[in-house]
């Protein structure tokens, strides 16, 4: 089968083929950008086609940022072409997980007794600095992996602080901050050891490494704790990047409880200018889908 020229910039295969990044999304909306760095992800706009189309398409809406949470384990042919057009739309590249928990195996457990698993995470951390380089990425994403019933939750904490200070002694110097995300444990994800952006601030501030800070996904802490303006205020020094979805459902803004306007008013007063995942589906599949997820953006916008 012959590839199309779009199959071959996502394949890095031909340098003649990246004018053709360009030319994708032309002819749409062309609208005018968001004025905050709202990442989508691919299969956020799944109806224009893959990778590059989607990063096109969001380009052409006024988005400004994208992320990816699988970028570490795609080829480096695709994270290059990735970041060739991220680089021609002038945007900015969102996080990227650099290690996540074995979801079925409740592992690793990074306060156990067993050095084994804090190593192997550290190992992961290692692996991703190149990754980082390759995307221009800033920041990427770790999950500090599930309690140890058997060890007391202090000796854990102590623990998880000293793994994430020599974590953050190896990705610092390249200009890389790995974010911690903290989980929800009443809908998603029983038995994880960090469960709120409270609890990740304390290990933020006990490992005290410009490579360590926290992702405060609205979405989790709205079901773990609440209290949202006050916990990131509270918070705020040590968080290094945000991601939204309404809950309940994990989809757009306007579909669940949570008044994303109000959080963008107060993102506005605090100057943010980092990058807000989107960190959701859609709520509705299709075209129709698609459009309204931007409806919903410019609506909080425009707050």
């Amino acid at each position: 089968m012959t590839l199309s020229r779009r199959a071959m910039i996502a394949a890095g295969l031909a340098t003649a083929a990246a004018p053709a990044i360009a030319a994708v999304g032309k002819g749409s909306s062309n609208a005018a950008r968001f004025s905050l760095a709202y990442a989508p992800h691919e299969g956020s706009f799944a109806s224009r086609g893959g990778l590059l189309e989607q990063i096109a398409y969001a380009a052409d809406q006024g988005f400004t940022a994208w992320e990816d949470n699988e970028a570490r384990a795609r080829p480096v042919a695709q994270q290059e072409a990735m970041a060739r057009a991220l680089a021609r739309y002038g945007m900015t590249m969102g996080v990227f997980v650099a290690s996540m928990p074995k979801w079925a195996d409740f592992r690793p457990l990074l306060g156990a007794n067993d050095d084994a698993e804090r190593e192997a995470f550290l190992a992961d951390v290692r692996s991703s600095v190149e990754v980082a380089k390759r995307l221009n990425a800033k920041h990427a994403t770790v999950v500090t992996g599930f309690m140890d019933r058997k060890v007391p939750q202090d000796i854990q904490t102590g623990r998880i602080i000293d793994c994430m200070r020599r974590a953050g002694d190896i990705v610092a110097p390249h200009g890389l901050a790995l974010v911690m995300e903290p989980l929800n444990t009443r809908t998603n994800h029983p038995g994880v050891y960090m469960q709120s952006i409270a609890q990740g601030y304390a290990v933020a501030r006990g490992a005290n490494s410009p490579g360590v800070k926290i992702l405060a996904d609205v979405y989790h802490e709205q079901i773990q704790s609440g209290n949202i303006i006050p916990t990131l205020d509270a918070c705020w020094a040590e968080i290094g990047y945000i991601q939204f979805g309404d809950n309940p459902g994990r989809k757009e803004p306007g579909t669940g409880e949570i008044n994303y306007a109000n959080i963008v008013r107060w993102l506005r007063s605090r100057n943010y200018g980092g990058v807000i995942g989107m960190e959701h589906g859609n709520s509705i599949a299709g075209r129709e889908g698609e459009d309204r997820l931007i409806a919903a953006y410019r609506a909080i916008d425009k707050a």
